[in-house]
């Protein structure tokens, strides 16, 4: 493997880890709050990518500056977790929370499937793509590698905005005491006046609004085709299982190794791409079944 591969296979590592953490991030979250499996999850990715690509082309076509495709690429990834994210979470998930996790997990699989249906009917099954976000941020050299800032540069650092902002707010802040709270004992902090449901749809809309938005910045990187949802669903399970479901820093980490080895099988042995992922969770998952930062006892976030 030559240095210039090595330098293109990190690269493309660490820009794939970025959004892939950003949706895993958010499956967790809800997880890790609400123990509420959301298969529907990869929805709010693809949404998140279609509606902010729309908004984008839109505003393109208008004559308005490409540079308003940057906030584009925000705007619709807020309202589709706020919107859809608060819909469902008042709607469906409100009525199962008590309920038996597989019942959770049929639900929001229905749910899913549903949203499926719902993108090839709206946008059909011809590729979107916008390239503006790209292009505007040219490229940078990294030790004599051209690569794309966009990817080198400003997803990395969105991921670690995000990583660091959930660290802070949770740690830091009277609201993230409250879902620390609720997470430990709901009874014990609805007990002492902390509203959970309240609690409940915040982290929800958060988690989904986090899945949105790696679909919209993943947007000027890839065509948008039909299934992109159910790919990214799979492969946040398996960062979520590889960390340890409810770990954030751990979901970084996974999310990490897992773009790193999919990308070094990119370079050398292409016909195991899709396969690594999962290689390095099923490893992981013998001999740490609760994941490399989870605890068999305790549901952390």
């Amino acid at each position: 493997m030559s240095y210039d591969t090595i330098v293109l296979a990190v690269c493309d590592g660490v820009a794939y880890a970025s959004l892939v953490f950003l949706v895993a991030v958010g499956l967790t979250f809800i997880f890790g709050v609400l123990g509420v499996l959301n298969i529907a999850h990869g929805s709010f990715y693809a949404l998140g990518a279609y509606t902010a690509v729309s908004a984008g082309l839109a505003l393109t076509k208008a004559g308005f500056s490409p540079w308003l495709t940057f906030p584009a690429l925000f705007v619709g990834a807020i309202a589709v977790g706020v919107v859809l994210g608060g819909l469902m979470e008042k709607l469906l998930l409100q009525r199962i929370y008590d309920k038996e996790q597989v019942l959770q997990i049929l639900v929001t699989f229905a749910v899913f499937m549903i949203l499926e249906n719902v993108q090839r009917l709206v946008w059909g099954v011809q590729p979107y793509f916008m390239s503006e976000p790209l292009q505007l941020l040219g490229n940078v050299s990294l030790f004599g590698i051209s690569y794309t800032a966009y990817q080198t540069l400003f997803l990395p650092a969105l991921a670690l905005i995000v990583l660091f902002g959930l660290r802070f707010f949770l740690r830091h802040t009277s609201a993230g005491a409250q879902i620390l709270a609720v997470t430990e004992d709901r009874e014990a902090a609805s007990a002492i006046g902390i509203d959970a449901q309240k609690v409940y749809f915040i982290t929800f809309i958060a988690g989904a609004t986090l899945a949105a938005l790696g679909g919209a910045l993943a947007a000027p990187t890839t065509s948008l085709m039909p299934g992109m949802g159910a790919e990214m669903i799979v492969l946040s399970f398996a960062v979520a299982a590889t960390a340890g479901l409810g770990q954030i820093e751990g979901a970084a980490v996974a999310a990490l190794m897992i773009g790193l080895g999919r990308s070094v099988a990119v370079y050398l042995a292409p016909e195991f791409e899709v396969l690594v992922p999962y290689i390095l969770m099923v490893a992981v998952l013998i001999f740490r079944p609760s994941g490399l930062f989870g605890a068999p006892q305790l549901r952390k976030i």
